[in-house]
């Protein structure tokens, strides 16, 4: 089928997921094999992205180690056509314009009878941004940035990590932190005017390698009074392996491309202590170790 395909193709996001925790691959592993970051794959996993090129969906096929149709989105050209025996007799116009007629009286009663007040969409739109790697014992950056509405009356944001992790400080501060349960709430009043709220998280010592952070959150922001929660969205999954959370492409290093990504995130954490000496060190440098027994991570400096 490979022969066949256009230059670019659509991907189905649930059969990647499915496929790959089937076969207990991790987002990263994929990554390393396709030539992309661990950010790509969630985005891939979650249809972010509406088509991809040829080439990058025959390397996510061998990495899953199946046929390349079996992560493509079924399009409406491929499914087999009606034979002449099998297609349905027409009907009379006057049946079709009367049971048309009747479907549409139908629904325009059900609609007054059954719809509820008219209720405005809720006025806060929060998405999550996650480095795609953490390491056991490290320091994990999270942004969740907020589009509100003018009309936003204040709003209440939850957040959920992995327990066990230890949120260590964030801006503003939590309005109420569990770091067993891992669960930490904000409330923004109306008179703040606030675009992202940000925290440091401190990953579990005993975090496997080769494991996945799972993150979740709502937000509760609508002004007619409702306490309908809406999701956060943005990414939800981080890879467990011992890399530094600005390292990208997981080689012990960053690049220049690295650190710009890195300076956007510090441009917007300002309000908590991230290490960025620690960055330029390393950044300067030849790049950095991650001691396993101290979980730690320190620069490498060429030899004088």
């Amino acid at each position: 089928m490979a022969e066949n395909l256009s230059p670019t193709v659509c991907l189905d996001g649930s059969a990647i997921r499915r496929i790959r925790e089937e076969k207990k691959l991790t987002q990263f592993y994929v990554a390393k094999v396709v030539g992309v970051t661990t950010d790509t794959i969630s985005r891939w996993e979650n249809n972010r992205y509406p088509s991809i090129k040829r080439e990058n969906a025959l390397r996510l096929a061998e990495a899953l180690e199946v046929l390349i149709d079996e992560i493509l989105q079924l399009q409406k050209d491929d499914s087999p056509a009606a034979s002449p025996v099998d297609a349905p007799r027409s009907l009379p116009l006057g049946m079709i314009l009367l049971a048309t007629f009747a479907l549409l009286l139908i629904g325009t009663v059900l609609y007054f009878v059954f719809r509820g007040p008219d209720l405005p969409a809720p006025g806060l739109v929060a998405s999550r941004v996650l480095p795609p790697i953490a390491a056991p014992g490290g320091i994990l950056p999270v942004r969740v940035r907020l589009d509100p509405d003018p009309e936003t009356k204040g709003y209440i944001l939850r957040e959920h990590f992995p327990p066990g992790w230890k949120l260590i400080e964030a801006s503003p501060p939590a309005s109420s932190l569990n770091n067993e349960e891992g669960t930490a709430r904000w409330i923004v009043k109306p008179e703040e005017a606030r675009h992202v709220i940000v925290y440091l998280l401190r990953v579990g010592s005993d975090a496997k390698l080769g494991g996945t952070g799972h993150f979740s959150g709502e937000i509760v922001a609508n002004p007619n009074g409702s306490n309908t929660p809406t999701p956060v969205g943005g990414l939800n999954t981080v890879e467990i392996a011992p890399y530094l959370w600005a390292d990208l492409n997981g080689d012990n290093k960053i690049d220049d491309s690295e650190m710009l990504t890195a300076s956007e995130a510090f441009e917007e954490m300002k309000g908590v202590h991230l290490d960025w000496n620690q960055l330029e060190d390393i950044w300067d440098g030849e790049g950095y170790r991650w001691d396993s027994r101290q979980q730690r991570f320190f620069p490498v400096h060429p030899r004088q």
